[in-house]
């Protein structure tokens, strides 16, 4: 079967193809070459692993523009208090020492005839396979009044780094009795659970150095992740204080004026002291660039990760339509895996396993009042498919949601050595 790279379905038929295909035969630039930019949850691990597991056979190049990585898992918990963010701050020294080529630049082009990534600062990476893992931008007028000039005003925080940090001095630089305002995003967006737990770090720190302060909620969606668990822990630890407004009740018919600090809720102008905008989300750019996008973000085939539009390109984590899997960091690095492996048999020949996922989410209500989501997954032709799912119940015993915070503190620690080295 020969599959052209631009028009690339993904049937079936062809997933088996990409599976079983022979691998790629170097050429006269010696090992077959693999780069992947972007160096979060998803290309940090898929670097890891393909550099690892082929054992020297590949060169593995990895683009990624920050020398210090902050995870947006568990950025909220440093708003919140609960974290330093230098706890959430990571370095590719591992990931060098490893074997992997790590390139601290911008990726602003994608040949895909050539087979080439162009950087921002004018070197060229030519590819045997090329793996995306951008995570997302902004949808552009997403919400009227807001965009990134405004991020410094009324930040989004969720690029953690110097976001967060911004985020938190507004919250700490409140005035008694002040209001917080959040403007949530619409489906889909990175880490469902986020812009909740997020209210729930925002209303404990209030409560306990600025009680009398009111948090707004301006939500375009009826409906959110673990939405009973979220309200029913607002309710117990910070009742009266936190105030949601779905569809019902205007969420979806939101402007803001950053220069004012006022968010008009259908007609209804509320001055905020501190606003938190979350725009509506897209595949990080270089996907645009790359021509894999379809609307806003990238299909990809479950089996192995690769793009449906080019079978050289594997697309990972937050910027890729897969199906069933939300975009979490724990959904990226469970991807990854399978891409890397995918991409270890086309260039190797080494042996590719069918591809399974799992991804759980945690969140922290109050001090030791841990929550989670989660759910196991299996790749099918159309998509990545949801197998069995699990989520924290009303009314558990204090005992048990603290164990259920130790275990996302265990999972951190895990995970980010899994990325990292």
């Amino acid at each position: 079967m020969k599959l052209n790279r631009r028009a690339f379905i993904g049937t079936g038929a062809a997933a088996a193809a990409a599976m079983s295909a022979p691998h790629v035969k170097a050429g006269s630039h010696g090992r077959p070459r693999v780069v992947v930019v972007g160096g979060g949850a998803g290309g940090a691990t898929a670097a890891r692993y393909i550099a690892k597991d082929s054992k020297g056979e590949i060169d593995v190049t990895l683009v990624e523009p920050t020398r210090m990585y902050y995870t947006c898992f568990f950025s909220n918990l440093y708003i919140g208090g609960f974290r330093e963010l230098s706890s959430i701050g990571h370095t590719y020294g591992g990931l060098a020492k490893q074997g992997v080529n790590v390139v601290h630049d911008w990726a602003v082009g994608v040949d895909r005839d050539a087979k080439t990534v162009t950087l921002a600062g004018g070197g060229v990476l030519p590819y045997d396979r090329l793996v995306l893992s951008p995570g997302i931008d902004f949808v552009d007028g997403a919400v009227p009044g807001w965009d990134v000039t405004k991020q410094n005003k009324m930040p989004h925080a969720y690029k953690a780094g110097s976001q967060s940090e911004l985020l938190k001095a507004q919250i700490e630089s409140m005035p008694q009795g002040g209001t917080y305002v959040m403007v949530a995003p619409p489906n889909p967006f990175r880490c469902p659970p986020g812009p909740y737990e997020r209210i729930s770090m925002v209303a404990h720190y209030l409560k306990n150095n600025n009680p009398t302060a009111k948090i707004i909620i301006a939500d375009p969606k009826p409906k959110f992740s673990k939405m009973a668990l979220f309200q029913d822990g607002w309710e117990r630890h910070y009742g009266g204080m936190i105030e949601w407004l779905g569809p019902d009740f205007g969420g979806g018919n939101v402007t803001v004026d950053a220069d004012a600090m006022t968010v008009d809720v259908d007609g209804e102008a509320i001055k905020a002291d501190a606003c938190n905008v979350i725009p509506a989300m897209k595949a990080g750019r270089i996907c645009e660039m790359a021509g894999v996008n379809d609307g806003n973000w990238a299909p990809v085939i479950g089996h192995t990760m690769q793009s449906r539009i080019d079978e050289n390109i594997h697309v990972l984590g937050d910027a890729s339509s897969q199906g069933d899997m939300p975009k979490s960091g724990f959904s990226a690095n469970s991807q990854a895996k399978v891409a890397a492996m995918a991409v270890r048999g086309a260039l190797t020949g080494s042996k590719v396993f069918p591809a399974k996922f799992s991804n759980t989410c945690w969140s922290l209500l109050d001090t030791d009042d841990g929550i989670k989501v989660g759910a196991t997954y299996k790749a099918t032709d159309e998509k990545i498919a949801k197998v069995d799912g699990f989520i924290s119940q009303l009314g558990e015993d204090d005992a048990l949601r603290k164990t259920t915070y130790e275990e996302s503190v265990g999972w951190y620690a895990g995970i980010t050595s899994d990325m990292f080295g």
